[in-house]
């Protein structure tokens, strides 16, 4: 439903409260206190018995339909409740009863969608829009009017974060608690503020994303129009379920939601503290360029710790200027000591954020230098050129320099580790959002895995009922992906697996024997690896020690054979661990790390949601400690990391197109400077069973991030020319702006509607990045000259129900029927997506484009507000037409 009727919810015109049977202790009461002391403009009804000379018996009663009923009944009579509001015509309620069982909750929802009614809760606290004088929580303290909107599904975390924010005059946009979220949860709020005007940044609290995929969709979505900063309780809770595998136990719970919030460009903090450092920077300062911080203070020890702070968690100093850096100004210094310091720091070029630390003397007094900063600053900005961000800490709870450094919008902390992680939030918000912004490597394009292959791999396994594909199937699939894998001779017995390593030893080498077991995962558990073995009698003796060991030790293991490879030398090589991993709330997760036995004890690994790109994969490589090792020392080589980076590409590609494997484990994986290869693997499958109906598309079941959809690629063939469509991908940057430089000016201006002069980075990104779970674009390009011939852009609103098209042509194509071709394919892709809707924005002179809509069944009316603009509508569904909504 995501932001259906959400209006009626943060502004509403008539609230009724329902349930004062616990009397003037209840939490009616204390939400209709909350009411009557933010000065709600609109009429406030109570029903049933409550002590009020307005309270009607029912909502039937009401003089006027209530857009908001809060509900504090009993936990049983809270479907009906909702029944009664739907009835009367109510768009929203929040249900303020905690402690409401599953059934109970799902009794509500139904009735909720019988009627299109929203519900918030149960067991919130409520929420409160300070700007609009609606205060409809049991929060102790009001919030303060701002531009943050908190989102939390804790009433208690919520409610902390408030009190905190009153203390230091911070201010909201809006507070909402979810509690159980039977309806609107995290993602539908991230989609409403994300668009909401009066919002600039957004704080999420949550314990459990449910909903993956539109959680996903929707965070990327608001990362990239605001801040977003994220605090979940719960990381260190025991996982569900025990790991089989090597990747599955490096796959915590943890670490797969801190990649899942990476990915999406959120801020992450770990602590409440961090939360309250970042809401500080936040409610003060917006993002900037740079990453060196220049500080200055009244001694060298206090500026000294804010920089030792400052290395230690990985930030950068700013090169020493005339001043030096950090600026020690003596412990006498007073208001003429710092603003004559800052002036000089603030035009600086060599550093990107100043820090301000002051700790008070007997002759320098905080209010008066908190005053001097705030007044240079203030001065300083406005002569114009660049607001350089400025950090202060004033230590000790001085009122007096927290309000004029407040009054200046400069964001004041208690200590020099809290300013640094203030500024540090910043600085990686910033390199979140280069992130999304920045074009990806594409993967080569001679690489081309044999994915039926593949698939007839991991089919016939599970008609065979194999759980885990035995070690010929494992070196086939990474074979059908080009992954390099150590050749192996499957060996029944004995006999077998000495004929077989005598090839190998004949030729001057050694081996390495190794039992074949679907139920042993890790063979060293059991001693069921042999190495360096160089006659047959060394492996036959091997063998019969193998399998007495794992009679041994796991006597109802099924032993299938031995598998023979010849022994590599591992040298100079480092070793690695990849793979893929099952998270059960965001599905596939690649892993990485430094691999061997003691893989879990070290605990050095990064994860990384599928799809993935050499760019993604390389971030994935960075953030481990073993990186560092695949660099050049002393007289070893260093790593060809290319390689490396490409593995893990190919196993998210492998994990797109084969649901099945649940589990793949690479360790080790060898890596030197000829490339990587697999030394030992195991997989892991089962059939695919995706409870309820399958996600729109023809997409992975399990992916949070919608991939490629590769499915929608096209060859056409147009006045005798052969044109390829597929979907627009990141790469495909150069691509566009060598097709709008060659576009002239009025078609720019038909498609834009207003002149297009400078196509840079972040305008071309818009274009080329999508989020394909909520929006396509198809390119065609000419077979023979590999230009671009046009584009054609449908972007669904966030409740899914319609979509709004965009369509350039080149002047040359026009005519050839290749713009009726893409708008088809953009309606197809809609009504598989289940949008009911397309709609558009055309120039009333554009008649050509008016031509193609009336062929495709558009209707038309003329925009209200621009008579030069013509509204255009297709229904795809029965009732969808341009006035229509649902939920």
């Amino acid at each position: 439903m995501s932001t259906y009727r959400f209006e009626a919810l943060v502004a509403p015109r008539a609230i009724a409260l329902v349930g004062f049977e616990a009397g003037p202790d209840g939490l009616a009461a204390a939400a209709l206190a909350n009411l009557r002391r933010a000065g709600f403009p609109g009429p406030i009804r109570c029903v049933g018995s409550a002590p009020e000379a307005d309270e009607v018996p029912t909502l039937d009663d009401l003089p006027e339909v209530p857009d908001l009923v809060i509900l504090a009944t009993a936990p049983e009579a809270i479907p009906g409740r909702i029944a009664e509001a739907g009835r009367r015509g109510a768009a929203a309620a929040i249900i303020l009863t905690p402690d409401v069982s599953e059934d109970l909750c799902e009794a509500a929802r139904a009735e909720a969608r019988r009627h299109g009614l929203r519900l918030l809760g149960p067991g919130s606290v409520g929420l409160a829009v300070p700007g609009a004088h609606l205060d409809a929580s049991l929060l102790a303290h009001p919030p303060k009017a701002g531009d943050l909107a908190l989102v939390s599904q804790s009433g208690t975390v919520a409610a902390g974060i408030v009190a905190w924010a009153a203390r230091r005059e911070v201010g909201f946009s809006a507070v909402m608690s979810l509690g159980i979220a039977c309806d609107i949860d995290v993602a539908d709020c991230l989609d409403h503020f994300a668009a909401d005007i009066r919002t600039r940044a957004i704080l999420l609290s949550l314990d459990v994303v449910v909903d993956a995929r539109k959680f996903m969709s929707a965070a990327r979505a608001a990362a990239r129009a605001k801040p977003v900063v994220i605090l979940r309780a719960g990381r260190h809770r025991a996982p569900a379920r025990h790991a089989t595998t090597h990747t599955g136990a490096l796959a915590r719970p943890d670490a797969v939601y801190e990649a899942a919030f990476r990915r999406a460009g959120l801020l992450s903090v770990d602590s409440l503290d961090a939360m309250f450092s970042a809401v500080e920077t936040l409610g003060r300062q917006r993002p900037f360029p740079g990453h060196r911080l220049a500080i200055l203070g009244n001694g060298r020890g206090i500026a000294a710790l804010a920089a030792d702070r400052l290395a230690d968690r990985g930030g950068t100093l700013a090169a020493a200027g005339a001043l030096g850096n950090p600026v020690d100004l003596g412990v006498a210094a007073g208001p003429e000591a710092y603003a004559e310091a800052l002036a000089p720091l603030l035009a600086d070029p060599g550093n990107d954020a100043v820090l301000a630390v002051h700790v008070p003397t007997a002759r320098s007094d905080s209010t008066e230098v908190a005053a001097a900063i705030a007044e240079t600053v203030t001065r300083l900005r406005r002569g114009g050129g660049r607001k350089k961000p400025v950090f202060a800490v004033t230590i000790g709870e001085e009122a007096g320099a927290a309000s004029r450094l407040a009054e200046a919008g400069i964001p004041r902390f208690p200590t020099d580790s809290d300013a640094v992680e203030g500024f540090l939030h910043l600085v990686r918000y910033r390199e979140a959002q280069d992130d999304l912004m920045r074009t990806p490597d594409s993967l080569p394009r001679d690489f081309s895995p044999d994915v039926a292959a593949a698939r007839a791999i991991v089919a016939r396994a599970l008609e065979q009922g194999q759980t885990w594909l035995d070690p010929v199937a494992v070196s086939d699939l990474l074979a059908a992906y080009r992954i390099d894998s150590v050749p192996l001779t499957l060996a029944p017995d004995i006999d077998a697996a000495a004929t077989a390593a005598w090839a190998i030893i004949a030729g001057g080498g050694a081996v390495a024997l190794k039992v074949v077991s679907p139920d042993i995962v890790h063979k060293s558990d059991v001693g069921g690896v042999r190495l360096d073995l160089t006659s047959e009698a060394d492996v036959r003796a091997a063998a019969a020690d193998i399998i007495l060991r794992a009679r041994r030790l796991a006597p109802e293991a099924r032993i299938t054979g031995f598998a023979v490879q010849p022994m590599i030398r591992r040298g100079k090589q480092r070793e690695l661990i990849a793979g893929l991993a099952e998270d059960p709330t965001f599905g596939p997760v690649v892993v990485f790390g430094r691999g061997g036995t003691a893989v879990e004890v070290i605990d050095d690994r990064a994860l990384g949601l599928p799809p993935l790109d050499l760019r993604l994969a390389s971030d994935l490589i960075d953030r481990t400690r073993v990186a560092r090792r695949l660099a050049a020392y002393r007289d070893v080589p260093a790593v060809d990391r290319h390689a490396v980076a490409l593995v893990l590409v190919k196993l998210a590609q492998l994990a797109a197109d084969c649901p099945e494997v649940r589990e793949l484990d690479i360790n080790p994986l060898l890596a030197d400077e000829t490339g990587a290869l697999a030394l030992d693997a195991r997989v892991m499958v089962a059939p695919e069973a995706v409870a309820g109906p399958r996600p729109r598309g023809a997409s992975h079941p399990r992916f949070a991030i919608r991939p490629y959809p590769v499915e929608w690629e096209r060859t056409l063939t147009l006045k005798g020319e052969t044109v390829r469509v597929r979907p627009v991908r990141p790469e495909d940057e150069a691509l566009f702006l060598t097709f709008f430089q060659s576009v002239s000016a009025e078609d720019l201006r038909l498609r834009f509607f207003a002149p297009v002069r400078d196509f840079n980075h972040a305008f071309l990104a818009k274009l080329t990045q999508l989020d394909y779970a909520r929006a396509i674009a198809f390119v065609a390009i000419d077979a023979a000259s590999g230009l671009m011939l046009g584009a054609v852009r449908l972007h669904a609103d966030a409740n899914h129900a319609s979509g709004e098209y965009a369509i350039l042509i080149h002047g040359d194509r026009k005519g050839t029927g290749l713009g009726h071709a893409l708008m088809s394919l953009m309606i197809d892709w809609a009504r598989v997506e289940g949008l009911a809707r397309v709609d558009g924005t055309v120039l009333r002179e554009n008649r050509p484009m008016l031509a193609v809509c009336r062929q495709l069944g558009f209707t038309k009316r003329p925009d209200r507000e621009d008579p030069g603009l013509v509204k255009v509508s297709l229904a795809l569904m029965p009732d969808s037409g341009p006035d229509s909504t649902s939920p």
